[in-house]
């Protein structure tokens, strides 16, 4: 083997009757060899093995018309369903596999429903000398009375009825009152205290039917008032204190987005909270319903109601005070039998909540009284 490529690319000599032609020397490096098979080596036909990937398949006639055509389908591996190369999310071999469980929402702890009358556990403070003074002529449950050390006025008065009832009285700077009347102010400003403040619990709500029941004890057509959404504590507190002195029966309130009677509220009420009944209820609706079936006519506060001049207001009557800004609600107009207004002069055509109602009220006990 060694000698015969050792001949390769030499020229003959002159005279050798067997020169071969310029073909039969050119090398084949250029060309596909296989060590293992040397089979015409030297001369012009060589038969080398096609390779596989060279040979025709039965689709390429398929493949080639298609491509033709321009309707061969793509690849799937030809998609790129990540979206541009910029856009695609590195890769963080520190992130930590999707955990189902890392995204359901944790489970409520299980809440009983509430007890209708039920008495609010958390403590309030009746802050003000009316208020303070009435709840403890009432015989309302007062855990202790906090004073300044100057009795002037009527605080001398608070003092001696709360040690009469055998009450807790502190005196303690004017500064603490302060402290503890800040939340129940306006403007950053703490409430007006007037020198005492007492710890109470919750008022005692009772049911729409109680209310009823009230009237029919003191033989008077049922006078309630119905509060459909007022927010503010202190029209809720003004509300209440001007049912007190117009004789309303009782006052209904809602449990959702209405104010509840905190201690703003009753500081606002003067201590009428304590004399007059207050239901709270789920559904304003299912309230003014039950009224209707005891015989009481429902009047609801609108702009675009009668004037109450000439509405008949008389006999069994509960009014609705709506929203200090959206009024009554849609679904509560419909129920209400009527609606009545207030005539208005001058520039503003509305009036606050708590003057509004009042005004309804003392009307609604003109007309009785005619």
């Amino acid at each position: 083997m060694n000698d015969q490529r050792k001949e390769y690319g030499k020229r003959p000599a002159s005279g050798d009757t067997g020169a071969r032609t310029r073909k039969q020397y050119e090398k084949p490096y250029g060309k596909k060899s296989y060590p293992n098979d040397r089979r015409g080596f030297g001369s012009d036909e060589r038969d080398y093995p096609k390779p596989v990937y060279d040979r025709p398949y039965a689709g390429d006639h398929r493949k080639k018309n298609a491509e033709q055509k321009g309707d061969y389908p793509k690849k799937p591996y030809d998609r790129k369903p990540y979206g541009k190369p910029d856009e695609r999310k590195p890769f963080d071999r520190n992130e930590k596999p999707y955990d189902r469980r890392r995204d359901e929402k944790p489970k409520k702890p299980y809440e009983p429903a509430p007890v209708e009358n039920e008495r609010d556990e958390q403590p309030y403070l009746l802050i003000g000398r009316n208020a303070v003074r009435e709840a403890l002529k009432s015989g309302r449950s007062i855990d202790r009375v906090l004073v300044t050390t100057e009795h002037d006025g009527s605080l001398g008065e608070i003092v001696t009825l709360a040690r009469e009832r055998k009450l807790v009285v502190r005196e303690v700077d004017r500064k603490k009152l302060d402290e503890l009347c800040m939340p129940f102010g306006h403007g950053g400003k703490t409430a007006n205290h007037q020198g005492v403040v007492a710890y109470a619990a919750g008022v005692t709500y009772c049911d729409v039917s109680d209310i009823l029941d009230a009237a029919k004890e003191k033989g008077e057509a049922p006078f309630i008032i119905v509060l459909d959404g007022v927010e503010d504590p202190h029209n809720l507190g003004s509300i209440i204190r001007s049912a007190d002195c117009a004789g309303a029966h009782g006052v209904i309130i809602g449990k959702r987005r209405s104010a509840s009677v905190t201690a703003a509220a009753v500081k606002a009420s003067a201590g009428a909270t304590e004399y007059v009944k207050i239901a709270r209820v789920v559904n304003i609706s299912a309230a003014i319903a039950q009224l209707k079936s005891a015989g009481v006519w429902v009047a609801g506060a609108d702009m675009q109601g009668e004037s109450m001049r000439t509405a008949a207001m008389k006999g069994p009557l509960a009014i609705v005070i709506g929203n200090e800004g959206e009024g009554i609600s849609k679904l509560v107009r419909d129920n209400c039998d009527f609606l009545v207004s207030i005539p208005m002069q001058g520039h503003i055509d509305s009036l606050n909540a708590g003057v509004a109602a009042a005004i309804l009220m003392f009307e609604k006990k003109r007309q009785d009284a005619e």
